[in-house]
C-alpha cells in the first residue's frame, strides 16, 4: 500500500508526539503521519518508574496526540529508507511518501545474554508485566545501580516488597555522584529495606511463570519473583546509517535545527546528537526534556521556522523521599565542589572541568535550573572557592 504525507515521523514516542503538535501548530493544512513500533499511542515515559508506583493513575500518561490530527500507525517498524525517492518502507510492505522525515527512533534496552522471561524495563508492557508480580512480600531483583535500576528499586521497595538490588560498583550512582553522597544514597536505601549487593554482577539465570533464579558473581544464587533490568538503552540508529546519515556520540549527528546530513531527515529525543555550545560538544541525552523540547523545536524547524535547539536540557529522578534536577554533564570523574545546607540531602553539587562549570546536581534544591544552566554558560574561570555558593541553597 501507497501512503504519502507532508510530514512523516518515524517513532511514536514522546519526542515525535511533540513534533506532531508543534508541526500541526504551525501548518493547519499539513498531512502528518506518525509510525509506532509499540501497540500503544504516545505516553509519558517518567511514570513508569516514578509516579505509576505512587499512587499515580495510568490514565495520566498519554500524550494527546488527537490534537495534531496525525495518522498513527502502531505496531509498524520502518526497515529502510530511500532518501533519493523519500520513501520509507515499513515490515508490513508499505510505502511512505515523505516531503520530510523526523526520526524519532529512541533506543532499545540493553539485555542480558540469558533469562528469556527477565524485564529489561522500558516500555509501558514492560510496567504491566512488573505490575502483575508486585504485592507485599514480592521478592523483586533489580539489576543495575544507575538512573533506572535506582528509580525502579525504590518503587518495589515503596510497595512492600522484598528488594534486592545488584550492580557491579561500589555505590548507587557512583559514576555520577560526588562519593560521600555516593555512599550516603546507598546507605538510605538499606535502611529503607533494600538489600543492597553492590560488587555483585549476574552471571547467569533462568525465568519461568512462577519465578526465577539467578546464579551471581559471588557463588550465591538467588530466587525471586521477578527479575528487573535497568541495564540503559541502545540508541536505534540502524535505520539512519543503513540510509547513509552521518552519525555520532552512538546517535545521529544533526545541527541546531535538528537535521541530518540530509536536509529533508531530521532527527530528535534519545537519538539525537546536538550541538551544546555551552558545553562545547556534541551532546546526546536520554531524558523527558530533551525529548519533548527537542521534538516540538524540531517540528518547527521541519515547517521552515527558525527554531533552532539552543537549550540544555536537564533531567530529574526520585529515589524515595529524595529527589533532584541537573543539567549539564555530571561525571564523577570531573572535579566536584559540594555546598550542602544538610549533609547529603540538600545542597548543590558542581562539577568542574578546565576552569569551566560542565554539570549542576540540584539536590533536594528546586526552581534553580535555568540558573544553573546560565552559570555552565559562564566562561568562568571557576574553582572550587569562586564557585560554592553561587547558587542559593535553602536551609
Amino acid at each position: 500500500m501507497q501512503h504519502t504525507f507532508d510530514y512523516l515521523i518515524i517513532g511514536a514516542g514522546m519526542a515525535g508526539e511533540a513534533a506532531a503538535q508543534a508541526i500541526r501548530e504551525s501548518d493547519a493544512q499539513a498531512t502528518i503521519a506518525l509510525l509506532g513500533a509499540e501497540a500503544h499511542p504516545p505516553y509519558d515515559r517518567p511514570p513508569l518508574s516514578k509516579a505509576l508506583w505512587k499512587g499515580g493513575k495510568v490514565a495520566d500518561i498519554w500524550r494527546p496526540i488527537d490534537k495534531a490530527r496525525a495518522t498513527l500507525q502502531l505496531g509498524r517498524r520502518a526497515l529502510t529508507i530511500d532518501r533519493a525517492a523519500r520513501v520509507v518502507r515499513d515490515d508490513a510492505g508499505d510505502d511512505w511518501h515523505y516531503g520530510k522525515l523526523l526520526l524519532a527512533t529512541g533506543g532499545a534496552p540493553r539485555t542480558l545474554p540469558f533469562g528469556a522471561g527477565f524485564i529489561h524495563y522500558r516500555t509501558y508492557d514492560d510496567y504491566l508485566r512488573l505490575r502483575a508480580r508486585v504485592k507485599p512480600g514480592a521478592r523483586i531483583a533489580v539489576i543495575g545501580g544507575g538512573f533506572i535500576g535506582s528509580e525502579i528499586a525504590a518503587a518495589m521497595a515503596m510497595n512492600d516488597c522484598r528488594t534486592t538490588m545488584l550492580f557491579p560498583g561500589e555505590t548507587i550512582g557512583g559514576h555520577v555522584y560526588p562519593a560521600g553522597l555516593a555512599r550516603s544514597v546507598t546507605d538510605y536505601y538499606r535502611e529503607h529495606g533494600v538489600d543492597v549487593r553492590n560488587g555483585v554482577t549476574v552471571s547467569g539465570g533462568r525465568a519461568g511463570a512462577t519465578g526465577a533464579t539467578l546464579e551471581l558473581s559471588d557463588g550465591s544464587t538467588l530466587e525471586a519473583d521477578a527479575v528487573v533490568a535497568g541495564l540503559g538503552i541502545t540508541p536505534n540508529v540502524q535505520l539512519a546509517e543503513e540510509a547513509g546519515l552521518e552519525l555520532a556520540q552512538g546517535g545521529i549527528l544533526v545541527d541546531a535545527h535538528l537535521r541530518t546530513s540530509d536536509p529533508h531527515i531530521y532527527a530528535a529525543g534519545d537519538v539525537a546528537a546536538f550541538p551544546a555550545p555551552t558545553l562545547e560538544r556534541t551532546l546526546r541525552v536520554e531524558h523527558e526534556n530533551a525529548a519533548v523540547t527537542m521534538g516540538r523545536r524540531a517540528g518547527l524547524c521541519m515547517t521552515g521556522q527558525d527554531a533552532p535547539y539552543d537549550e540544555l536540557p536537564f533531567f530529574y529522578s526520585d529515589l524515595f523521599d529524595l529527589g533532584y534536577e541537573a543539567v549539564g554533564i555530571l561525571d564523577a570523574r570531573l572535579e566536584t565542589v559540594e555546598q550542602w545546607s544538610v549533609p547529603f540531602r540538600e545542597g548543590v553539587v558542581y562539577y568542574l572541568d578546565a576552569g569551566r562549570v560542565r554539570g549542576v546536581l540540584l539536590w533536594n534544591v528546586w526552581d534553580q535550573v535555568d540558573a544553573a544552566r546560565a552559570l555552565i554558560a559562564a566562561p568562568g574561570p571557576f574553582d572550587a572557592a569562586s564557585v560554592r555558593g553561587v547558587l542559593p541553597v535553602a536551609g
